[in-house]
This record gives structure tokens, sequence and C-alpha cells, in this order.
């Protein structure tokens, strides 16, 4: 497996959110801080949601063997 990770930065209030939690939008689209448009499925936020969204730095991995790349994991930095 070969892994590539980016760093982006949200803020995403919790109406915008809650348009992808009921179906609107299946993923998030991000610029990443190296300027990298990366897209990642909108449930692996669900553990970062806080009542006023998503919001700061976060570091994603993705499986780059695989097209297309497969989330591996996300972490709040």
């Amino acid at each position: 497996m070969s892994v590539s990770t980016v760093i982006i930065d949200l803020s995403i209030s919790s109406e915008e959110y809650l348009k992808w939690y009921r179906g609107q939008a299946r993923s998030v689209s991000a610029v990443s801080r190296c300027g990298q448009r990366v897209s990642f499925p909108v449930d692996s936020l669900r553990p970062f949601i806080s009542h006023e969204g998503v919001s700061g730095s976060f570091e994603i991995a993705f499986d780059v063997s695989v097209v297309p790349n497969k989330l591996c994991s996300i972490k709040r930095l």
C-alpha cells in the first residue's frame, strides 16, 4: 500500500454539515495547504462534528495505489 497525506483546514458550519448529513452531498472537497484539491466522504468527519459544525486542521491519508484513491484515515491536528 502506498500512502499519501495532506493537511487541510476546514471551517464548516453546522447548517452546511446538515446538508451533507441529509444526503444532499456525499463528499467534501477541500484544498490542502500545499494547494492540492482533495475529495473525501463526508461521513469521515462524523467524529469531529460539534454544535458549531466542523472546524480545525486535519491530516488525511489516502491509499494512492487504489483508483480512485481510497481514504485511509483522518485525524485532527
